[in-house]
């Protein structure tokens, strides 16, 4: 029965993994205050949206301030819904359909208000979207939980839609949970099922002896090559730049991706205070780096790195795996008008699940002349081995002496020894 004043909706607050969102719980009753649908899970979006200047952005958007209007029991006739509200304007839906045995989602419904100018700056078109989609969850029999603890995620026109660490019921049976689970595709194992040996094939060989089979170290992945990069105001280069990316991604199995400068393309903007270099990895990645400009005096400015976005894309349908931001950074600073320079290696974390790698790296931003780099100035790293080469050779050259002094000293010895003997 619909009862929206019987219901009670306990929301809990946390975060889990590359995917950093809110995880809210459910817990829906009905008038005799028995328990008629439960959920709990994390969800995030992630927003491909045209802006005033006829480009597009993406823009992540996270689960906060739930409420839950809207949200039914269901009933034999009637489908279940779970509905609830955040941010500015923003909403998501799915309902629940049963038969006699089993019950699935149905239509998932998310709008999102592109008035919400901390999530669309600059965005064209002004108000609330609707998306409507096919949910893909499986028929579950009654009184069974739902369970997928893995990412799943869906896209449709220019959303996708994440999920993870979820646990759903609906049309609860007695207001009691089931004990038993209906796990989702992306929690099923991936190893083939075992077969068992029967008469028919099974055969009879000779007795061996085999020995184990060799196992082979995992292959490490090598640095990644270097690219060139550069931008341009009308015919003049504006922005330089020279580096080996690598993406560190942690999941089960950590995942290093190289970036291959052969395959890649690199526009953005520049500016008298603010320049963005974006790089698209044969559209699989895009890496954006936004440099700004501070004071570090009353008459000296320096140029530095504020600010990196990394998207992961389907590379079979451009859709938007991932996104993840950092907007507080405050390194490769150098004085306006020269470039930075960093040979070794260096590490951006994006977020705890997602690290940017970097290589040789030369970058000059803003005051590009000639088409070339001004005067680097280099990271510390490079000037400790700066330092430290001179008082190797040093230390090498001192112990040569050494040794042919030594070697000068046993050969006086031996000749004096020599002409005692005659």
């Amino acid at each position: 029965p619909r009862c929206p004043a019987c219901l009670l909706l306990l929301l809990l607050l946390g975060t889990s993994g590359f995917f950093q969102s809110y995880a809210v719980e459910v817990v829906l009753k009905d008038a005799s205050n028995a328990t008629c649908l439960y959920a709990r899970w994390m969800m995030r979006f992630v927003i491909k949206y045209e802006t005033n200047s006829s480009d597009y952005k993406i823009t992540t958007l996270n689960v906060s301030s739930v409420t839950h209007n809207g949200s039914v029991c269901g009933s034999d006739t009637e489908a279940a819904v779970l509905a609830v509200q955040f941010g500015e304007g923003h909403s998501w839906r799915v309902n629940f359909t049963k038969t006699n045995e089993t019950y699935q989602g149905d239509f998932v419904t998310f709008t999102y208000n592109t008035n919400d100018t901390a999530v669309f700056p600059d965005a064209k078109r002004k108000g609330q979207i609707a998306i409507v989609a096919k949910d893909d969850m499986h028929p579950v029999k009654l009184n069974d939980v739902f369970v997928c603890h893995n990412t799943d995620s869906f896209e449709a026109e220019n959303v996708t839609q994440i999920f993870w660490n979820a646990t759903v019921q609906a049309f609860v049976q007695n207001g009691t949970l089931g004990k038993n689970e209906s796990r989702c595709h992306a929690d099923a194992p991936t190893s083939a099922p075992t077969v068992p040996p029967t008469t028919a094939n099974v055969t009879t060989a000779p007795a061996t002896t085999l020995s184990p089979a060799p196992t082979t170290a995992p292959k490490p992945v090598e640095n990644p090559d270097t690219g060139n990069y550069s931008l341009k105001s009308g015919n003049k280069t504006c922005l330089l730049a020279t580096v080996g990316l690598q993406l560190n991604i942690s999941q089960a199995k950590p995942l290093l991706i190289n970036i291959n400068p052969k395959t890649t393309s690199a526009d953005g903007t520049c500016g008298n205070t603010t320049a963005t270099l974006r790089l698209n990895d044969g559209n699989s990645t895009l890496i954006a780096f936004t440099f700004g400009v501070k004071n570090s005096s009353a008459s000296v400015q320096k140029f530095y790195l504020k600010e990196v976005n990394v998207t992961l894309l389907n590379h079979l349908n451009g859709s938007v795996i991932s996104s993840a931001d950092n907007s507080n950074f405050s390194q490769w600073d150098a004085y306006l008008g020269s470039s930075y320079m960093c040979r070794k290696e260096q590490t951006l974390e994006i977020n705890e699940d997602l690290q940017v790698h970097t290589f040789n790296l030369w970058i000059q931003p803003f005051l590009v002349e000639a088409n070339k780099f001004s005067t680097a100035e280099e990271c510390f790293a490079d000037s400790d081995l700066n330092f430290l080469i001179p008082i190797a050779v040093g230390m090498a050259l001192g112990f040569l002496i050494i040794l042919v002094f030594i070697s000068y000293i046993i050969g006086r010895r031996k000749s004096r020894t020599g002409y005692q003997s005659v």
